[in-house]
């Protein structure tokens, strides 16, 4: 497995995977139609301190993770998915993709790392908890993060 930038031959792949595991796994309510972003990645991630990044395995995308610029060394973390084959500690293919972040955040001297989850994706929160993000109350993310309708938990992570 290796992770790179997105580029566009991975472009339904990643729909298909997403939609996969928030329809499919989560029963989120939520369609392509819904999520105009990704039909669009390079315009609405890969700018300024945002990023978009596929984990592959055999030309097949395993796993996504999303970075928004929202300005002041800020940066919102989108689009965190790995398909169920490839979650736990065996594979690591969610640190590794964090750890791109991480990366990613230092390399660009990034102050802080926002994101939004629901209640359902208990296994999700303690990983981003592991990994040293920290709850925030909605009122004290900044005014640049989109907050989504589907969201009521909220990070923050401090580099």
């Amino acid at each position: 497995m290796f992770i790179t930038k997105f580029s566009q031959p991975y472009q339904q792949q990643v729909i298909d995977l997403i939609l996969s595991i928030q329809v499919g796994e989560f029963n989120v309510p939520i369609t392509a139609e819904a999520q105009p972003d990704l039909k669009n990645i390079p315009a609405f991630y890969q700018k300024g301190n945002g990023n978009f990044w596929v984990a592959v395995e055999d030309d097949v995308v395993v796993g996504t993770i999303a970075l928004i610029d929202i300005g002041d060394n800020m940066v919102t973390l989108r689009k965190m998915f790995v398909h169920k084959d490839w979650r736990g500690k065996e594979k690591a293919t969610a640190q590794k993709l964090l750890d791109i972040v991480f990366d990613w955040g230092k390399e660009r001297n990034l102050k802080h790392i926002y994101l939004g989850t629901i209640e359902r994706l208990h296994a999700a929160r303690r990983f981003y908890q592991r990994n040293g993000f920290v709850e925030v109350p909605k009122s004290l993310l900044p005014s640049s993060f989109a907050v989504m309708a589907v969201d009521d938990y909220f990070y923050h992570y401090r580099f």
